[in-house]
């Protein structure tokens, strides 16, 4: 979950980190205000959860305070990347000496977080990893055990930053890691940190991504924040399908059948079991598939539940056939996620046999649901087809002809223990 920059600089700022006297607001007469109050040339930013602010005109600086409020209506009016502005940041234009990049970031691979910090400021990191490699500092540390400010200093003084500066740069981020903890954070940077003309430091942006498992646990912070329960704060708004997935999904507290991501292709899927749903959805890509939809599925949820995914995927505008698959698990048991994905054709009028082109779900209780498939003649594999083989079958059994495609063995007046 993103927060917007003036949320993150308030983030910041309870940390304890020097920020500009700064203000937010939605209305033009207020940035007017803002602008009077700060007494000072002044810079207006658009606040959007998308980058390329600058360049589509968002970030607009005003010597005035009339000029501020001219620059804040017509941010406010402005669309940028299909993100209608939450409001606008006025913030003093500050006199910066030097500008420092500092961020720290969740390494999934590692399974830490890791310290990233450059003298080199104001531009993407990236950018300067490539071009100033040397220039970018990093260390990955505990988020169990307590931050040390020598660890700071170790990576700050790895750039060759010494002095003054590296004195008073430690504790800025050194609260930058602990902030990044305490708050659930996959993401917290502060780009530029400035060095002004007096040699104090100052956070002049912040951008915070945070963990969407974490809303439970920081709920009194985004309360304070003002961000809604309903907000989702991804990259971008989620779309109605993706909206009727996180509905699916809280049907009942009994595993997972969500976290669906809508794509443009004909096959659906109603795919699982942790890193083996993103293992099948590039297999299905790598064969040439062009996927409808990312889902999870897995945790032994309720028939209602699998029932409840596969009708959404089946339901989706240009999907042809879905494809059902996960990896061995020991916990979801294969009879109920047969029975939801049948029962889900069944009360769409489609023939389960042509609208599932492989069901691939070897575990618990593999015999009672591979009998229940046998019985709507749905071709399915053991576990002795891998999760990529699979992906070629679904993808290869879609392209083939319709009297080519398995048959039919049973239809809609099928036993009724498919849909308990």
């Amino acid at each position: 979950m993103r927060l917007f920059e003036y949320e993150a600089r308030e983030v910041v700022k309870r940390a304890g980190i020097p920020v500009t006297d700064y203000g937010f607001t939605t209305d033009a007469a207020e940035a007017r205000q803002i602008a009077e109050r700060i007494a000072g040339p002044t810079v207006i930013k658009s606040q959007v959860l998308t980058g390329g602010r600058m360049k589509a005109g968002g970030v607009k600086f005003a010597d005035t305070p009339d000029e501020a409020e001219q620059h804040a209506a017509d941010i406010l009016k402005l669309e940028i990347n299909g993100h209608m502005p939450r409001g606008v940041l006025i913030d003093p234009k500050a006199s910066v000496k030097q500008e420092y990049y500092a961020g720290v970031v969740w390494d999934g691979i590692r399974k830490q977080p890791v310290m990233i910090f450059s003298p080199v400021g104001g531009i993407d990191i990236e950018q300067v990893a490539e071009e100033q490699p040397d220039k970018v500092g990093r260390r990955h540390f505990s988020n169990l055990l307590p931050f040390s400010g020598f660890e700071a200093k170790e990576v700050i003084a790895s750039t060759g930053v010494t002095g003054r500066q590296l004195g008073k740069l430690v504790p800025i981020v050194t609260k930058l890691a602990e902030l990044f903890v305490k708050n659930d954070l996959t993401l917290a940077e502060i780009n530029p940190l400035a060095e002004m003309e007096d040699g104090s430091f100052v956070a002049l942006d912040a951008h915070m991504d945070m963990e969407n498992e974490a809303r439970g646990r920081q709920k009194a912070l985004l309360k304070e924040l003002g961000v809604g329960d309903e907000e989702t704060r991804e990259a971008r708004e989620a779309t109605p399908f993706e909206l009727a997935g996180e509905e699916v999904d809280a049907m009942d507290h009994r595993g997972v059948a969500g976290n669906v991501t809508e794509f443009d292709g004909d096959l659906g899927l109603v795919i699982g079991a942790g890193g083996g749903s993103l293992t099948l959805f590039d297999a299905v890509r790598n064969s040439g598939g062009k996927p409808a939809n990312y889902c999870e599925i897995g945790g032994n949820p309720s028939v209602k539940k699998a029932k409840g995914l596969a009708k959404l995927v089946l339901q989706k505008e240009g999907v042809d056939k879905i494809a059902v698959m996960m990896s061995i698990v020991s916990n979801t048991r294969v009879d109920i996620v047969a029975r939801g994905v049948i029962a889900a054709c069944l009360e769409l009028g489609y023939d389960p046999a042509e609208k599932i082109s492989i069901f691939r779900i070897p575990g618990a209780w593999e015999d009672e649901g591979f009998k229940i498939l046998e019985r709507y003649g749905v071709r399915y594999a053991d576990r002795s087809t891998s999760l990529h083989e699979a992906a070629r079958m679904a993808v290869g059994l879609q392209e083939r002809p319709e009297a080519e495609q398995p048959s039919q063995n049973a239809g809609p007046d099928a036993p009724s223990e498919v849909t308990r």
